[in-house]
């Protein structure tokens, strides 16, 4: 193969949310790196939501700013809407969600790309990657052009033969208004990779002057400062848009039932035939799965500051126009709506994800990683989590050091990649808090004490930001050894608030941290009795659930520990599972497909049973004593 003139060492395909993390950690480890993207007015866009976090998905926003990654900070920069979710249940599921200024961060992260040293953004549509000897060389573009690098990032989203449907209609797009791409999914083909078919989409934009907002609930931003990054300032959103709630009827009900003969995905001529979200489901599947509700919520969200255009949230549909202003127009407040842009429904093809190890890396060529919805997954906030590991590891790999795996038990990352590569997916993968088996450990407040020791340590963030975390943890540690021994008397006014708080009084001294253990109170109430109030948030927040949660934490610490004895025992590469005595055949073909690294890894995997179990492990440990 011809060399070229100007190697880089890493390209990455595509420049959505996984692309521009991929992209931007390469470039800060002083790697050459090239990014292409079919649209560079588009880069890091919001096709559906122009929302950032949500349900474990916030949790997830905070471990990508541990890990050194740039989700977290531009998204603070373009709030117009913050809150705090969930925060009268327990901290497991507390989670921010906010919605985005869309041009504002797209034009962020555009910028970002721009202005960072060893980084060049490119307008090109990949046709073909270049492999040679079982390792990949480089790509070449729709008009013959070659590039060649060390590693390559595949991050193309929606758009691999990706086609839109509106009603009986359909046309070949990425998602609306932009091209295709209908070649690389042949090149993948042809190395060997297993593609299949998934499909999402998105809700109608309508035009705000056109919305009665007066007849809807009203969702303001929080009055706590509030912030993603734990580099970022918390702050009250000052120029807020405010989110707005109205449902579905009756009336709503009736108009999708009449046009369900036009429906691609129900209708005579069924167009669509894979499976779609199951956590984000068309209204068309919300009233056929669910027929004996008679209304569905629906959130009324800005598409940016200032902007004319706002998303029907929990309205995505894939009917004719004309079906969809019926539809809209039966609605509370939408009543005389005007359509901007139409709903669509949009099918894509997607890699397999067990082709993968848990470092994105292929397992078919060396140096080629996938990051993002072509994984099968789904959401903004997955997709950048993958890029930016998909990065670090290419980074590592060639800086000749070994590649990092995140584990289930230190991160929502780590339990998205693991469910991926090990799990697969039988449609678009969510996130979920009820995902991940250790999630009291796995919180939102403790994000960075949990990876950023890990970053520093691969060389992903700098010393001071460490040592700023690192602060944090020793603060938090001094704070829990001084309550341990700090004492409080009765008094008249403890009293009266234990009494008023439903627990019960005390007659002699206690210790502060037992006070603080009563499920019933909190530092707040407290603090009073403190003769040296935390001035630190994060660390009463910290220090609060350290003390309330301290047996259930344990308890995880525990299953931990026994999980990770399990991850220890690693699996030759080169491993022969037929000749494993006893393995069933079922368990046999599922491990040689997705070569686990460990027995942790192999026991996740669906299908293989405790029996499977301890013949692999009698084998590993007859193999290692041989």
């Amino acid at each position: 193969m011809k060399q070229a003139t100007t190697e880089f060492d890493v390209i990455v395909v595509g420049a959505g949310h996984a692309g521009v993390e991929a992209a931007l950690v390469c470039a800060r480890m002083g790697l050459r790196t090239l990014v292409f993207n079919l649209n560079l007015d588009t880069v890091a866009w919001m096709p559906c939501n122009p929302s950032i976090g949500g349900p474990a998905k916030g949790i997830v926003v905070r471990e990508i700013d541990a890990l050194g990654g740039a989700m977290a900070q531009v998204a603070d920069r373009h709030l117009l809407n913050i809150r705090m979710l969930n925060t009268g249940k327990g901290p497991a599921v507390w989670a921010l969600r906010s919605q985005i200024d869309k041009a504002g961060y797209s034009r962020d992260f555009a910028n970002e790309l721009l202005g960072q040293p060893n980084l060049l953004l490119r307008y090109g549509l990949v046709e073909k990657l270049l492999v040679e000897h079982g390792a990949v060389r480089g790509v070449q573009t729709y008009f013959g052009e070659k590039e060649f690098a060390r590693a390559v990032i595949v991050t193309t989203g929606t758009f691999l033969r990706g086609k839109i449907f509106i009603g009986p209609e359909e046309m070949r797009a990425g998602r609306m208004g932009e091209i295709s791409s209908e070649g690389f999914s042949t090149s993948l083909e042809q190395l060997g990779f297993r593609l299949e078919r998934f499909k999402t989409g998105t809700p109608a934009r309508i035009q705000k002057s056109s919305i009665d907002f007066d007849q809807m609930e009203v969702q303001h931003t929080s009055e706590t400062p509030l912030a993603f990054s734990f580099r970022s300032i918390p702050r009250v959103v000052s120029e807020e848009e405010a989110v707005y709630v109205t449902r579905t009827n009756a009336r709503t009900h009736e108009v999708i039932r009449d046009n369900l003969s036009l429906s691609p995905l129900y209708g005579e001529r069924k167009l669509i035939h894979s499976i779609g979200p199951r956590y984000c489901p068309s209204i068309e599947d919300k009233v056929l799965k669910f027929s004996g509700r008679d209304s569905h919520q629906l959130f009324i969200e800005p598409e940016g500051k200032n902007h004319p255009e706002y998303y029907v949230g929990g309205l995505s549909t894939s009917l004719p126009f004309a079906a969809q202003e019926k539809m809209i127009h039966s609605i509370q407040g939408l009543e005389h709506a005007q359509i901007v842009r139409p709903a669509y429904a949009i099918e894509y093809d997607y890699v397999v994800p067990d082709q993968l190890f848990p470092t994105m890396q292929s397992k078919k060529v060396e140096g080629l990683f996938f990051a993002g919805q072509i994984n099968g997954s789904s959401g903004y906030e997955e997709a950048a989590a993958q890029g930016l590991v998909a990065g670090m590891n290419a980074v590592l790999q060639l800086q000749g050091k070994n590649q990092w795996v995140p584990s289930r038990s230190e991160s929502y990352i780590g339990v998205l990649i693991d469910d991926l590569v090990t799990r697969g997916t039988d449609e678009p993968y969510r996130l979920l808090t009820s995902r991940a088996e250790y999630r009291l450990l796995l919180r939102h407040d403790n994000a960075h004490l949990r990876l950023t020791p890990r970053a520093f340590e691969l060389g992903f963030v700098s010393q001071a930001f460490f040592q700023r975390v690192d602060s944090l943890k020793t603060e938090m540690t001094d704070q829990l050894n001084r309550l341990s021994t700090l004492a409080v008397s009765p008094s008249e006014e403890l009293n009266a608030l234990l009494l008023s708080r439903g627990t019960t009084t005390i007659s002699r001294n206690v210790r502060f941290l037992d006070l603080l253990k009563r499920p019933q109170l909190g530092y707040e109430d407290l603090e009073r009795f403190d003769p040296s109030p935390i001035g630190d948030n994060e660390v009463r927040v910290g220090v609060q659930i350290e003390v309330q949660y301290e047996g259930y934490i344990q308890r995880e610490i525990g299953q931990i520990q026994q999980m990770a004895k399990m991850d220890a025992m690693r699996i030759p590469g080169d491993m022969d599972f037929s000749g494993v005595a006893n393995l069933a055949t079922e368990a046999r073909q599922k491990l040689d497909r997705i070569r686990p690294l460990s027995v942790g890894q192999a026991s996740r995997i669906p299908g293989i049973t405790p029996a499977d179990m301890a013949n692999l492990i009698f084998a590993l440990r007859n193999q290692n004593h041989n």
